[in-house]
C-alpha cells in the first residue's frame, strides 16, 4: 500500500473517489506565483512523482502563473491516467507578482474555464472551484455562471472557495457543491463552522495552506515536541492533525521539490495518539 492510501478516501459528487491527500500545483511556477519555474524539468519531475506515490487529486487554478500550473500539468501528465482528478479555479486575475484582484463577472468565469479547458486539453474538467467572491458582483451571479457551465458539459462538478456558511449556502441553493477550498491548519481555524457543515453534508474540505503551524512550531513547543517523538517534521505533524480532524478533510499541500513531496505524503501514515490529538486540538 502506498503512503497516500494510507491516508483513506472520499468520494466526491457520488462518482469522483479520491485519497485524502493530493497535491497543490500552485509552487511549482515562478516567485510569486508568477511566470515560469526556475527549472521546468523539476516541476514536471514533481509532478509525475507525485502521481507515482499514488497522489490522484491535482488542485491547481488558472491564475497560478497565469497559466502555467495548468499548462505544466498537461505537459507532464495528459493523457491523464485513470482515476487522477484534476480540480481547477476561477474567479482571480493576476496583475503582477503576489497581486490577486477578484473578478466574478460571468463573463470573465466564462473566459477563465475555456482557457482551463485548452490549458488542461480536456473537453470537461472533473472540479471547478469558484476561487472567491467577488464582493463587486452579487455572489448568486458567480455561482449560477458555474451552474451554466456544468449544464453544458464543461465541469463535472462544482467547488467553492473561500467561503463563509452564509455563502456556501446560498451557493448551494444554486448548484449542487461537492467541495470547499478554505484555509485551515493548526495555527488558523476560523473556517471551523464551514467544515463543521461540510462534515454534516459529507462535502470534502480542501484546506489551504495547510503545513503552516505558526508559533506551535517553535522549538519546545507542542508541534515541535510531537514531532520529535515521531521522528518527523512539524509539517507533517501538521499534516497528520488534519487527517485525523476530520474524514472530510483533504489536505493540497504544494511544493517544487521531489524530496519535500515525498516528506509530504509519507505523513499519511503518521497516527497521533489521542493525547497527541487532544493536544493539539487545545493548542490553538
Amino acid at each position: 500500500m502506498s503512503a497516500v492510501a494510507a491516508s483513506g478516501t472520499l468520494i466526491l459528487g457520488g462518482d469522483l473517489e479520491v485519497h485524502r491527500l493530493g497535491f497543490g500545483a500552485m509552487r511549482i511556477t515562478g516567485t510569486g506565483v508568477w511566470g515560469p519555474p526556475a527549472d521546468r524539468d523539476v516541476a514536471i519531475a514533481v509532478l509525475r512523482r507525485a502521481v507515482e506515490l499514488g497522489v490522484d487529486l491535482i488542485d491547481t487554478a488558472d491564475s497560478y502563473g497565469p497559466h502555467v500550473s495548468e499548462q505544466l500539468i498537461a505537459d507532464a501528465l495528459h493523457p491523464y491516467p485513470d482515476g487522477l482528478v484534476i480540480a481547477t479555479k476561477g474567479g482571480l486575475e493576476r496583475t503582477g507578482p503576489g497581486q490577486w484582484p477578484r473578478n466574478g463577472r460571468p463573463d470573465h468565469l466564462r473566459a477563465a474555464c475555456e482557457g482551463s479547458l485548452k490549458d488542461l486539453q480536456v473537453d470537461r474538467i472533473d472540479l471547478y472551484q469558484l476561487h472567491a467572491p467577488d464582493p463587486d458582483v452579487p455572489y448568486a451571479e458567480s455561482v449560477g455562471t458555474l451552474k451554466e457551465l456544468q449544464d453544458e458539459g464543461k465541469i463535472n462538478h462544482v467547488g467553492v472557495s473561500n467561503v463563509s456558511v452564509e455563502q456556501l449556502d446560498e451557493a448551494r441553493s444554486i448548484v449542487d457543491v461537492v467541495s470547499v477550498q478554505n484555509r485551515f491548519n493548526l495555527s488558523d481555524r476560523s473556517s471551523a463552522e464551514v467544515l463543521a457543515v461540510c462534515e454534516r453534508d459529507g462535502l470534502g474540505f480542501f484546506p489551504w495552506f495547510p503545513l503552516a503551524a505558526g508559533e506551535l512550531a517553535r522549538p519546545g513547543g507542542v508541534v515541535d515536541e510531537i514531532a520529535q517523538a515521531h521522528d518527523a517534521t512539524p509539517g507533517q505533524i501538521a499534516l497528520a492533525w488534519l487527517l485525523a480532524r476530520s474524514p472530510v478533510m483533504l489536505p493540497i499541500p504544494g511544493t517544487g521539490s521531489t524530496g519535500h513531496l515525498e516528506e509530504n505524503v509519507a505523513a499519511a501514515e503518521l497516527r497521533l495518539s489521542d493525547d497527541q490529538m487532544e493536544r493539539l486540538d487545545d493548542a490553538a
